[in-house]
């Protein structure tokens, strides 16, 4: 009878332990967690002109402010007109920060132009651009002129005919003073 009794308890232990093993090893209900990458927000875009050692377009963290755009940019030139900026304004996306001059110096605010590097070094070899003539490659080529500024130059013409002298390209809206002085020496009618 004692025999009897240990192959019971031996197969109750054994029913037990297998009972155990099932629950543990049986699959998981449910779906699996998945985890995502933490979003991030794409950085805003901003066109730096004016009165900077380096414009150009930047892109900033959200939250950025006018004084990091500058900060960027290489800070400030001597000229530059710290009293009609607000450093700690937002930057906003796609929008042009426009840096003016103290002297009061043109600087354009189209979305198409960049403050280039003075071309007073224009060797006499090189073709000048006919204003009267040009192609809108030819007029985009010109330093602080893009393809709007280029195509405004052409509808200009075509309203109200030939330039007479390089200076009337300043009728154009978008070339100032400190357009011209860039391209004087590059075009000619």
């Amino acid at each position: 009878m004692r025999n009897i009794l240990y192959l019971l308890l031996g197969i109750m232990a054994g029913l037990a332990f297998s009972g155990v093993l099932v629950f543990v090893s049986r699959t998981p209900t449910g779906e699996a967690i998945i985890l995502q990458p933490a979003p991030t927000k794409a950085p805003l875009a901003v066109h730096i002109v004016g009165a900077v050692p380096r414009p150009g377009l930047y892109e900033f963290a959200e939250g950025a402010r006018v004084q990091d755009a500058i900060n960027a940019a290489g800070g400030l030139l001597v000229d530059a007109d710290v009293d009609s900026l607000n450093l700690a304004a937002l930057l906003e996306d796609g929008k042009q920060l426009i840096i003016q001059y103290q002297d009061g110096g043109d600087v354009t605010s189209n979305d198409d132009t960049v403050d280039l590097p003075s071309t007073d070094d224009a060797s006499p070899d090189e073709e000048l651009v006919n204003i009267n003539t040009a192609s809108l490659e030819e007029l985009n080529a010109l330093p602080g002129i893009g393809p709007t500024t280029a195509q405004k130059i052409i509808d200009y013409r075509t309203e109200n005919g030939e330039y007479s002298t390089i200076e009337d390209i300043m009728n154009v809206s978008g070339i100032g003073p400190a357009t011209f002085e860039e391209i004087k020496d590059l075009i000619t009618t």
